[in-house]
């Protein structure tokens, strides 16, 4: 890869991560070597078996537990600030040919840490390194600072008929 690009998946609709997952399976597929940093995170989603099966794969969480239904605490910000430097070494290293940042965009709209910080991130990675930044809510700067941004929209989700998230599907 000569140059790699920032993309951001973003928007109220189902699959964002689900995504860039298909672009870390098909970069793996082609010899690369992959990251997923997961922001937010902590419970035990069906992708953490990936590496299992996928040589150059590589998943890390660096969340407790889904806390937006409450407002985040100190060890949700630890957990982040932590998520947040191993994403800064792993980008810039040039070890990685994608590097998936998977629920920054959460992370940052509940000032995890600070848009600044992400953008300084961007900006030192490695130049043959392709950056993905998942989750709903992008802010402004990020979606200027990428070179693809594709926003998914809700149209329908069974979700709103009672039908709840399902193992290999949702999580």
């Amino acid at each position: 890869m000569i140059k790699g690009y920032v993309q951001v998946y973003t928007g109220d609709g189902k699959g964002k991560t689900t995504a860039a997952m298909g672009l870390a399976l098909r970069a793996v597929c082609a010899g690369k070597k992959v990251i997923m940093i997961q922001f937010i995170k902590g419970m035990a989603y069906s992708e953490l078996r990936a590496p299992e099966f996928l040589p150059g794969f590589r998943i890390e969480q660096h969340g407790r537990d889904c806390f937006i239904h409450r407002e985040p605490e100190q060890a949700d910000i630890d957990c982040a600030v932590k998520g947040l430097a191993r994403l800064r070494e792993a980008a810039s290293s040039g070890e990685y040919d994608v590097v998936i940042a998977d629920e920054i965009n959460i992370a940052l709209y509940y000032k995890l840490f600070s848009v600044q910080e992400a953008l300084d991130m961007l900006n030192s990675r490695a130049e043959g390194t392709e950056v993905i930044l998942t989750g709903r809510r992008a802010p402004r700067e990020i979606i200027d600072a990428a070179d693809l941004v594709t926003e998914m929209k809700e149209v329908r989700h069974y979700y709103n008929e009672g039908v709840l998230a399902r193992e290999g599907i949702e999580w």
